[in-house]
């Protein structure tokens, strides 16, 4: 049975970490609402393609508008078997919002499904829910993961890491990886 899955996106997140999941999970049968503060259904947010091109740091380039099909005003947590969080740089300014933090609190209290990817994990280090959990994410949010009170997960680029109901990843190269875990978490089973 296809579970009911809350995702978090806003402004410039990387393009195929909100695209990828939110139909790979569609696919497999699950329902994603896609929510932005501020945003209803049918309004659009725009987003950048990160790339690594052998820089310092990733390079970045306008991508698509995306469709959010969910009101973020009517968002109720009980509601939802689990949440994903898109990376990029949308979870700077998500991480402000009180209510994006009181719905990931409700989520990791509930020990409900937690997917981040990315920069995604300032979301979740700025609603104190990863102490003491191995956590991965963009290595330049290695700091706020070990400031949290969380080991950071230094793994490969295009690998995930489960901790209990998180499932992180450092970047969109790990999609095969981190969506396979999540779904394993979820309890989703694909037959071939």
């Amino acid at each position: 049975m296809g579970k009911k899955i809350l995702m978090l996106v806003g402004d410039y997140g990387e393009d195929y970490e909100i695209m990828v999941p939110f139909q790979a999970l569609q696919m497999v049968g699950h329902t994603v609402h896609a929510v932005c503060p501020d945003k209803k259904a049918g309004d659009k947010i725009r987003t950048a393609i990160h790339d690594f091109e052998g820089d310092q740091t990733y390079s970045e380039k306008r991508g698509h508008d995306f469709v959010l099909n969910a009101a973020f005003d009517a968002v109720e947590a009980s509601g939802y078997d689990a949440l994903v969080i898109a990376g990029g740089r949308a979870p700077e300014y998500l991480r402000l919002n009180r209510r994006v933090l009181d719905l990931v609190r409700h989520f990791a209290g509930s020990q409900k499904p937690i997917a981040a990817v990315c920069h995604g994990a300032q979301v979740l280090t700025a609603a104190d829910v990863v102490k003491g959990r191995k956590i991965s994410a963009y290595p330049a949010c290695a700091p706020e993961v070990r400031s949290a009170g969380a080991e950071f997960a230094d793994i490969a680029i295009d690998k995930a890491v489960v901790d209990g109901p998180f499932v992180t990843a450092p970047a969109w190269p790990a999609h095969p990886d981190w969506l396979a875990k999540f779904l394993e978490v979820l309890g989703t089973r694909i037959h071939a």
